[in-house]
């Protein structure tokens, strides 16, 4: 009786106090007999007995299910509680978060960070990866990764387009990508993403040109931040993403859209706006007739000189006997 008894407190009573911190992490690897998890158990100092946990994993019918993976035992947790989290797989899980508008070069090196991932993952096409939150075990291989964000961009894709509003101008979820790729970069405001949709969907339908920075940006870097405004040789630089000279669509999105992006395009509102530009706010001003929109412009021109104005006026003193520079002569960048 005593020895019954004793046996009953090893597994319920609480356990082992953590050898430093809150908790335990043990990693079980797959293919491990019963005997290897009871000594990595009691090694890591999570049970007091490894011929307890055994006993207690064939008396429960436990060790014909445990499963392998990363584990955090709280202190002072019971063997019950030990052998219940393997058996039911509660094993930790790690998170990798992709923002929207990312090309998938950039997604592929945010993957090749984490070292708790394990493998190489090629760039896959650009546009087929959805940004979002996913979780993963340690060790995990970053390939099975990013099939999962593939995966979730491909049912996402298909759902959108079974429900998209008629007379759209295009005609494969593909083009509908990327032009929900364009609009992602268009604008960081998640509310301003129907409207942006709206403008350039007008323009594909009465012909206009799209005249897009991002997709200039893209034909030069590949999507990566140019660092400086564009340049007017750039805006006249052919390439098949510079949407100043070509008609349509480029031939490819020029990153990874979001969810709104793409709900976006596929359900744009009803607007007659043919144009935007930046309020100063961090956000746009539309406008259906070129009239009303050079005025727009021109309130943006304003706001760019008041701000450079008091950019000047907030920058230090020149030092004493430091040469001045001739605002004449410095030579414009084309």
């Amino acid at each position: 009786m005593a020895a019954m008894l004793w046996a009953v407190w090893m597994y319920q009573g609480a356990g082992p106090a953590a050898k430093s911190g809150d908790v335990t992490t043990v990693e079980l690897r797959h293919g491990a007999s019963l005997p290897e998890i009871a000594s990595s158990l009691e090694r890591a100092g999570v049970v007091r007995s490894s011929a307890i946990f055994i006993t207690a994993a064939q008396v429960t019918g436990a060790a014909r299910r445990m499963k392998a993976g990363e584990y955090e035992f709280p202190s002072h947790a019971s063997m019950a509680r030990v052998l219940d989290d393997i058996r039911n797989g509660r094993i930790v899980r790690h998170q990798v978060t992709i923002p929207e508008g990312l090309t998938s070069e950039m997604v592929v090196e945010i993957l090749a960070k984490k070292t708790d991932l394990s493998g190489d993952a090629p760039a896959p096409a650009e546009g087929t990866i959805l940004p979002e939150t996913y979780q993963y075990e340690r060790g995990e291989d970053r390939a099975k990764v990013l099939k999962k964000m593939m995966d979730a961009r491909d049912e996402l894709l298909g759902a959108l387009w079974a429900k998209r509003q008629s007379g759209l101008p295009f005609t494969t979820p593909m083009e509908a990508v990327t032009m929900a790729s364009i609009v992602e970069k268009e604008t960081g405001k998640a509310s301003e993403r129907p409207r942006v949709a709206a403008v350039f969907l007008n323009r594909l339908r009465t012909g206009m040109r799209l005249q897009s920075d991002p997709t200039i940006i893209y034909g030069i870097t590949g999507g990566r931040p140019l660092g400086r405004g564009i340049r007017a040789s750039e805006l006249a630089q052919a390439t098949p993403y510079n949407t100043y000279l070509i008609d349509g669509l480029p031939p490819t999105p020029i990153a990874n859209p979001g969810r709104a992006a793409l709900a976006a395009v596929l359900d744009p509102p009803k607007t007659t706006e043919l144009y935007f530009v930046a309020d100063g706010t961090g956000g746009h001003v539309f406008a259906s007739t070129l009239e009303e929109h050079n005025r727009n412009v021109a309130k943006w021109r304003g706001v760019e000189r008041e701000h450079a104005q008091a950019k000047a006026e907030a920058a230090p003193e020149p030092l004493a006997g430091a040469p001045e520079v001739d605002g004449a002569k410095v030579k414009a960048q084309p």
